[in-house]
């Protein structure tokens, strides 16, 4: 007999299950790696913790800082003040920036726009600028009492966007993509546009970082449509090659990235590969996804005629509708020249009649497809702006700074309760004096309606487990949910 066998066969039950004992965890463990390992090559989304109420996600960030005072945060006192300082008992030291801060009064800028109370929660908010979004109100969700610590844009748009002020960390669309996957085979998870404001007098920079997976597999950063000529850049064949050969190309490179995973291991490789197969599937869904002219009349008449320009807020919305109900998980969209130093008299009602009309379209359209309650609409900017005027004042003008302690956002469909006003700040919109929401809690909550503990959506980097909302507290904000 093999010495082996005899071995074997004289083996006692203790020893037996001693020297097994180990077996279950290991397997376990081989499991557990396994399906990290494929979750990370994009083979496989990790999937909700819990039922979500939201399928996918409109995320239409304006960039720059909306004047909350002239949107949607009724400040009727400040009439009164008009040109009176700002009280020091108001301002209690906090920090300014440096575009203000040399100045030598800081007075009352109350907004020069008419507000009403609309639908039947009684939201008071400029139907002057927004008549039609008014007609909404009652499906909206109003945050009145956000806040972040971020004073100049950078930073502001990076913590508002992937939860910190320093770049390089993966933004609310690549956990989405991470944690869902797309619906769509054809398309990406997360899709960006950047839509082109009527008014230019003083945009700020957009950069590509904000949509980056930073440290979550490269296949989850946002790929970005233009506006202009191909939405991707190469997205066509070049001229006399046909898809076959186009075809055998990309099967010769994935060959070649295959055998450099295999002595690698590096997961990027397998994004690379999983990339280049989307990018020839999406030559066939892109063009027939961009082609808006199959719209029916009644659809351009309800987003406006400029639906029909490219670029335009009014065209972006009507895309993502495209994109939404074709699988596309996460869009971002981002609309420049709201950073209000001055000139809001001028500039507020351009940049408000840009997304009055496409802002109604989208939500009466995606209700009518039956589409709203799984598809969560998000609006707003990065932070807010001082009630105090910088530059010039006078009752028909005037210039606001950046403001972070306080300012308006809202959110629609995909679970959130309509027509709940939640927050409330002073008499100044200066501080917030009920309910504060704090970014931190604002993206727990958004993850929560996506079926996310925030918690749990980890991702192991640096020897941590880095999450989206950070080491410090986050609350689900319970009263924006239905």
């Amino acid at each position: 007999m093999n010495i082996f066998e005899e071995t074997r066969q004289l083996e006692t039950r203790r020893h037996f299950f001693s020297r097994g004992k180990h077996l279950l965890g290991g397997a376990a463990l081989a499991s557990l790696l396994g399906q990290t390992e494929a979750a990370a090559s994009g083979h496989v989304p990790l999937g909700s913790h819990y039922p979500g109420k939201a399928k996918r996600v409109i995320y239409l960030h304006m960039v720059g800082g909306p004047a909350q005072m002239d949107l949607f945060d009724y400040k009727p006192v400040m009439q009164e003040w008009y040109d009176k300082d700002l009280p020091d008992s108001v301002r209690m030291g906090q920090r300014l920036t440096t575009m203000t801060s040399g100045q030598a009064r800081f007075p009352i800028a109350p907004s020069k726009f008419k507000f009403s109370p609309t639908g039947e929660c009684g939201m008071w908010m400029n139907t002057e600028l927004l008549p039609n979004l008014a007609k909404k109100a009652d499906d909206i969700c109003w945050m009145r009492s956000l806040s972040t610590e971020a004073i100049n844009h950078e930073p502001a748009i990076a913590a508002m966007q992937t939860g910190n002020e320093v770049p390089g960390r993966p933004c609310l669309g690549s956990w989405a993509s991470y944690g869902l996957g797309s619906d769509n085979e054809n398309l990406p998870a997360f899709v960006v546009l950047v839509a082109v404001p009527s008014n230019r007098e003083q945009e700020q920079a957009i950069s590509s970082r904000l949509w980056s997976a930073g440290y979550l597999p490269g296949e989850h950063s946002g790929v970005s449509f233009r506006s202009q000529g191909d939405p991707i850049l190469y997205i066509n064949n070049p001229p006399g090659v046909p898809s076959a050969i186009r075809k055998r190309t990309i099967d010769g490179l994935n060959a070649l990235n295959e055998l450099n995973y295999n002595a690698l291991g590096d997961p990027e490789i397998q994004t690379r590969i999983q990339q280049y197969e989307m990018a020839f599937r999406m030559q066939s869904s892109v063009p027939e996804l961009t082609d808006i002219g199959q719209e029916p009349d009644h659809i351009f008449k309800l987003y406006g005629e400029d639906a029909k320009k490219p670029g335009t807020f009014a065209n972006t919305a009507l895309m993502t509708r495209r994109l939404a109900e074709r699988g596309v998980r996460f869009i971002q969209v981002y609309h420049n020249n709201w950073d209000h130093h001055s000139n809001v008299g001028g500039r507020m009602p351009s940049q408000c009649k840009d997304v009055d009309q496409p802002c109604f379209a989208l939500l009466e359209d995606l209700k009518q497809r039956g589409m709203l309650d799984e598809t969560l609409i998000i609006w707003g900017g990065e932070f807010g702006r001082t009630i105090y005027s910088q530059g010039g004042l006078s009752k028909e003008n005037y210039g606001r700074d950046h403001h972070p302690r306080c300012f308006s956002m809202w959110m629609a469909g995909g679970g959130t309760k309509g027509g709940t006003i939640y927050g409330e700040t002073d008499e100044f919109s200066y501080n917030i004096v009920r309910d504060p929401l704090h970014i931190r809690d604002f993206h727990a909550t958004v993850l929560h309606l996506l079926g996310f503990d925030h918690e749990r959506l980890t991702y192991k980097f640096q020897g941590l487990d880095q999450r989206l909302t950070g080491v410090l507290p986050a609350n689900i904000v319970q009263d924006l949910i239905v």
